[in-house]
């Protein structure tokens, strides 16, 4: 309990930090919030009445104090760009980029631990060579390359998936997974690769190991060894990676998203900086930040489920 406080706090201080560095970078980007609501050609007079009504007149502390109580109670204030309420339209794109985070995770995850276990079981042979080359073909080529690649291939030359849009899953399931199955597999690939190359290197360590030896000695099945004693044992380390590539994912969605016209959360930021929509802005780096932080938490906690060790200690 005192491990998951420790975590708790320490997230806190550091989407505190996250929450300043962002409020501070917005208010020296060029553009004025209450030309933005009113317009270029508006009446001086009216401006900077709005500026006043608005508290953009007030110290940076003052102003940081209120948007942060704020965010904390739930009031994000509106867009300026798509002028409706930040919360639920964040609410919504935040819906629409978990599924994708979920399917490329899950596709690579299906992929890279297979694959690095087979290499790792053929050290140094033709079979590593060709894991690891692959391995390194995903992490040498950019999200978007496949992106267009998968584009060209199963959208435009098959046609066997859309290349573009989003469709709510709550109104249309299957055509909400048709649509986030290319950008997944996009972000999928090159996270494959990472995590391929980090199952690889935690198992050749494992498969060296004395109770590996142990176990082949005493004739058990060498799947056995491998999967149940090996891979058990290997989960730890490949899970925390995992938890870290979720920053990475939403690192590459904006380029994913914006790529497939997948109007996600990433597509959202885009459009924000785009338009220099501040609040929109603000909100959108806070809400990732949080959740990218909550994903590595519950990732450390499954990790003390995974491994009795962690809990003993």
């Amino acid at each position: 309990m005192s491990y998951i406080l420790n975590r708790f706090f320490s997230m806190m201080l550091t989407l505190f930090l996250i929450s300043a560095i962002t409020f501070a970078v917005t208010n020296i980007l060029p553009g004025d919030v209450a030309m933005m609501i009113m317009g270029t050609q508006s009446n001086p007079e009216a401006l900077a009445g709005l500026r006043e009504s608005l508290g953009l007149n007030d110290p940076l502390l003052v102003q940081y104090g209120r948007w942060i109580t704020g965010m904390l109670t739930g009031d994000w204030g509106s867009s300026l760009v798509f002028k409706e309420p930040i919360a639920p339209l964040l609410l919504q794109k935040m819906t629409a980029s978990g599924l994708l985070v979920l399917f490329s995770m899950t596709i690579a995850l299906a992929c890279a631990v297979p694959l690095g276990v087979w290499a790792a079981v053929h050290a140094n042979k033709w079979q590593d060579t060709a894991a690891s080359s692959t391995a390194m073909l995903g992490v040498s080529l950019p999200d978007f390359f496949w992106g267009i690649m998968l584009i060209l291939l199963f959208a435009r030359g098959l046609g066997w998936l859309p290349s573009s849009g989003f469709v709510d899953p709550v109104e249309d399931f299957e055509g909400a997974v048709r649509h986030a199955l290319l950008p997944s597999l996009a972000l999928g690939l090159g996270l494959m690769a990472h995590l391929t190359r980090m199952t690889r290197a935690t198992m050749t360590g494992i498969l060296k190991q004395e109770f590996i030896r142990v176990a082949r000695a005493k004739g058990l099945n060498e799947n056995t060894v491998v999967w149940r004693y090996g891979l058990a044992n290997a989960v730890g380390p490949v899970m925390t990676v995992a938890g870290l590539q979720v920053g990475y994912l939403f690192g590459s969605i904006i380029v994913i998203e914006s790529l497939f016209n997948y109007t996600g959360m990433g597509w959202l930021t885009y459009q924000a900086l785009l338009n220099r929509d501040i609040p929109l802005i603000q909100a959108s780096v806070f809400v990732i930040a949080a959740v990218v932080m909550l994903a590595n938490l519950i990732v450390d906690l499954l990790y003390a489920v995974a491994d009795p060790r962690i809990r003993l200690s």
